[in-house]
This record gives structure tokens, C-alpha cells and sequence, in this order.
């Protein structure tokens, strides 16, 4: 795994996020105190001249206790073999068991903030919560997407500083070595 500049970080946004999907984790890996949830809905920018990710998550998933307690957050992409333990880290929760461990996957301490990020990652962003907003509705321009939200279980969006990435640099870096 190799550190990798935001100024060289290099993604397909709309294919990483919508096929290859990330592992959102928050919390306290010391402590043993956090949760994660997968994630297809998101983005990377700049925002006030900062590298940003940028999340949503429904205040229903056990995750969102996490995030709202938390000042950071992890983002992990994996490679197309771990689909099953994503499949399964996105449709239980962690209130009903140990979801982590039932994956298969390893958690292991992140560089630069308190929640964990995952041995198995091909891609690792370690990110400072920012900024959080409600979703809401009446704001929506095009009525149409109300159709993603029939409990009206409207997403919170978290906007997190990318303070770290580590990733396999000849397919995440725009600098190969």
C-alpha cells in the first residue's frame, strides 16, 4: 500500500461508486467502538481549497449514531473479490451482531484519525468530518427523486477534509513510480 497525494488521486467517481462501492466506518478503533455500513452514493471535490469527500446516510442505519458522534471518517474500496462481504456489511446491522467479524474483513488502525480502515482495502481515504446537512425535500428541483425515499427517510449528507489516502498507486495515482 502506498501513500497517495490528493493532488495525484486518480478515480473513475461515477464507476467507483456506483459498481465498486466503499465501506463507510466511523468511530474509535482503540476503543473498540465503531461501526460501518456500505456506501454507493457520494463524491470527491474541492471545497473552501480542500481536498472533500462527501457522504450520505440515513439517520435509520446504526452507522448514523457513529457519524454524528465521531469527527472523522474512513472510506475503503476493495477489489471485486470482497463483494460478498460488502453485500453482507450493507445489508446487516451492526445492532444485531458483530457484522465486521462475520465479513471476514480486518480492521486495523488508520494513520491519521480515530476510525478504522480495513487490511483488505485497495483504496483507504481518511477523512475529518467538516460539515453535515439534512436532506430536505422541498429543496429538491426535480420531484423525481422523492421516488428514492418512500418512508421519507431523507438522508443527512457529511462533508469530511481527506487528510490521508493509501492506495495501490498504480491504480488510484495519477504519478506512477
Amino acid at each position: 500500500m502506498d501513500e497517495i497525494s490528493t493532488r495525484n488521486f486518480l478515480v473513475k467517481a461515477n464507476e467507483i461508486w456506483n459498481s465498486g462501492w466503499f465501506l463507510l466506518t466511523c468511530g474509535d478503533f482503540k476503543t473498540n467502538h465503531f461501526n460501518c455500513m456500505t456506501v454507493s452514493w457520494g463524491g470527491f471535490g474541492t471545497l473552501w481549497n480542500l481536498p472533500i469527500a462527501m457522504v450520505v446516510v440515513r439517520p435509520s442505519r446504526f452507522t448514523f449514531e457513529f457519524i454524528n458522534q465521531y469527527n472523522d471518517f474512513s472510506l475503503c474500496a476493495f477489489p471485486g473479490q470482497y463483494r460478498k462481504a460488502l453485500n453482507l456489511l450493507g445489508s446487516q446491522s451492526g445492532r444485531d451482531g458483530d457484522k465486521i467479524a462475520a465479513s471476514g474483513l480486518t480492521p486495523m488502525a488508520a494513520g491519521k484519525i480515530s476510525s478504522p480502515v480495513y487490511r483488505e482495502a485497495d483504496l483507504m481515504l481518511e477523512c475529518r468530518k467538516l460539515y453535515w446537512q439534512d436532506i430536505d425535500p422541498e429543496k429538491f428541483i426535480d420531484k423525481k427523486i422523492l421516488e428514492h425515499y418512500p418512508e421519507e427517510d431523507f438522508h443527512r449528507m457529511f462533508l469530511g477534509e481527506i487528510v490521508a489516502i493509501q492506495g495501490e498507486i498504480r491504480k488510484y495515482s495519477s504519478n506512477l513510480i
